[in-house]
């Protein structure tokens, strides 16, 4: 018997947590929600963020999920308390996930606006690391670039290093991309940093806790990575999505489009 487990964020971040997830086990039906309509999540207030998520959590209603895996760092910093009440199902997210495994003091976090004003990294981190300095960066018009098509890699590092400056002046020791975006094109921000410094996929550290709840069948034997078991929804741009969804992972999938009724 296969989990039920749902993953949603504003457009293709959370395809980082999905192969997360599809990297380590096979026994799962993933639903796949992006509200691509309202994207980016990012710039929205806190208001707007927790009336989206009370309708996510309506489309994930008759889901009857054994798990939710919340990819959207903003929606989890705004609203993780509306998504845990409301669908009463184990709720993984990143930002604790990921504040139980940083091992240095010195700590920068690349994130959407929202996510960075919440303070909910912050906190979350020095809940578990009262010694820690933590150092954060808006990066307001990343998710936009790397949404796109056809990436523009001289306008992403442009940004890249626009960004970055203020955290490599400040000698951080590990990077945490507090957007589920932002690990798509690590292999670009690997270059601009110091291998010393750590950077960490918050995806990873949920996924490793999502495995510790729900053990892998021992009589499993994982073989390849497989897109089989996944349905993907949006809420607009069905074409443009199912284009992501075969640049991504080379893949050819039906896309579904949803409406979760509302103007914000």
């Amino acid at each position: 018997m296969n989990l039920k487990v749902g993953i949603f964020d504003s457009g293709i971040g959370g395809f980082t947590i999905l192969n997360s997830l599809l990297k380590t086990r096979e026994d799962v039906e993933v639903f796949y929600l992006a509200d691509t309509k309202r994207i980016p999540f990012g710039n929205k207030n806190f208001k707007e963020i927790r009336l989206i998520a009370k309708e996510i959590c309506n489309f994930f209603e008759d889901k009857n999920l054994d798990a939710l895996l919340i990819a959207c760092n903003t929606t989890n910093a705004c609203a993780l308390d509306i998504l845990e009440n409301t669908l009463k199902v184990p709720c993984f997210d990143l930002i604790n996930s990921v504040s139980e495994i940083v091992e240095k003091q010195i700590i920068g976090v690349l994130a959407t606006q929202t996510t960075v004003r919440s303070s909910f990294y912050k906190n979350a981190i020095s809940s578990k690391k009262e010694s820690s300095k933590i150092f954060q960066q808006e990066c307001p018009e990343l998710v936009w670039e790397i949404e796109k098509e056809k990436l523009n890699f001289e306008r992403l590092n442009y940004l890249l290093d626009l960004y970055l400056k203020p955290l490599l002046n400040k000698n951080i020791q590990e990077l945490i991309l507090g957007c589920s975006h932002y690990p798509l094109i690590n292999d670009l921000l690997r270059k601009k940093i110091d291998p010393n410094i750590k950077i960490i996929d918050p995806s990873a550290a949920l996924i490793k806790k999502f495995n510790e709840s729900f053990a892998i069948p021992k009589t499993d034997r994982y073989e390849s990575l497989s897109y089989n078991n996944v349905k993907f929804y949006v809420t607009s741009g069905k074409d443009v999505f199912t284009k992501k969804v075969k640049l991504w992972f080379e893949i050819n999938k039906e896309i579904r489009l949803v409406n979760l009724r509302s103007n914000v």
